[in-house]
């Protein structure tokens, strides 16, 4: 795990401590976030993508780690030439929203995953949803997600990916476009990028039978033509991707197995205090005894 990697989550540790809400924490990360130097910056977009175990599942941190997320994937539309945002209030809108001087927006979802979680389905991406917050106002919806956590070979997730018209990218394409330092201005639009699920569809050696295949091929392509790089440029990218991955994967199962340990050495009463925590007992007392009180 990289300094400015660790850095990054002490500030996600620090803000659960100072309990500030959870609007002000998210000021805090977005503004750490965009005081980073383009190298310091890059190092956390290498990361990223996998949640480290050492945030609780369903924990404050890990709510703040998505919000984060979203920053970050805000910042990486910004440094390649769009207006973009992190949506500050979440509901029933998109969390990423982008302009191009080019005339078009998009709208964008950041996703995260721990590498213990395995059989990822259709669920955990939301293409559907990502598509109606595009709605009639926005031209493009991208899902920016670990690419290796993407199925490997066939998949709904595909089908819906061009049936609903969601561009699906990675942080490790984000990646890439930073490194080769692309830029939208005057002279290069990314819209064909963007615009990738329409440009698949069209392609006559794609039968409708195929269409649940794995669409990274193309979109691998799409991207490096756009760019003038090659596709051997890219698979450079994708190996020492790797690499950090498995760097992050011997961290975590560290972790996991110092955790282990310790939970080992517990007495009786440790373990049954833990166990009650872990079960979150007291806190559904409480709110049940909140509602009751509210009759």
């Amino acid at each position: 795990m990289k300094k400015q990697y660790s850095e990054f989550l002490d500030l996600l540790f620090q803000l659960k401590k100072e309990k500030k809400n959870f609007k002000v924490s998210g000021n805090e990360i977005e503004t750490y976030i965009n005081a980073l130097s383009k190298e310091d910056f890059i190092e956390i977009v290498k990361e990223i993508g996998t949640i480290p175990e050492i945030i609780e599942a369903s924990s404050t941190e890990e709510k703040l780690y998505s919000k984060a997320s979203d920053i970050i994937l805000a910042r990486c539309f910004s440094e390649i030439g769009l207006k973009a945002k992190a949506v500050s209030e979440r509901g029933n809108s998109a969390d990423i929203i982008a302009e191009s001087e080019h005339g078009y927006t998009l709208v964008a979802d950041a996703k995260t995953f721990r590498l213990s979680r395995t059989a990822k389905n259709q669920k955990d991406f939301k293409i559907s949803t990502l598509s109606k917050w595009r709605g009639m106002e926005h031209d493009f919806a991208i899902l920016v997600a670990p690419y290796f956590q993407y199925p490997n070979t066939n998949s709904q997730i595909y089908s819906s990916s061009l049936s609903d018209k969601v561009c699906l990218l990675s942080w490790e394409h984000m990646l890439f476009l930073l490194n080769m330092q692309v830029v939208e201005d005057v002279s290069l639009s990314l819209e064909q990028i963007w615009n990738a699920p329409t440009r698949i569809e069209r392609d006559s050696k794609i039968a409708f039978a195929d269409r649940m295949n794995c669409l990274f091929p193309y979109i691998n392509k799409m991207v490096c033509d756009r760019i003038s790089a090659t596709l051997d440029d890219f698979e450079i990218q994708l190996n020492k991707c790797k690499s950090y991955i498995l760097e992050r994967s011997n961290d975590e199962i560290a972790i996991l197995k110092t955790e282990i340990q310790n939970i080992e050495g517990y007495t009786k009463e440790q373990a049954i205090k833990e166990l009650i925590k872990s079960r979150k007992l007291n806190e559904k007392i409480s709110a049940i005894m909140s509602y009751k009180n509210s009759l």
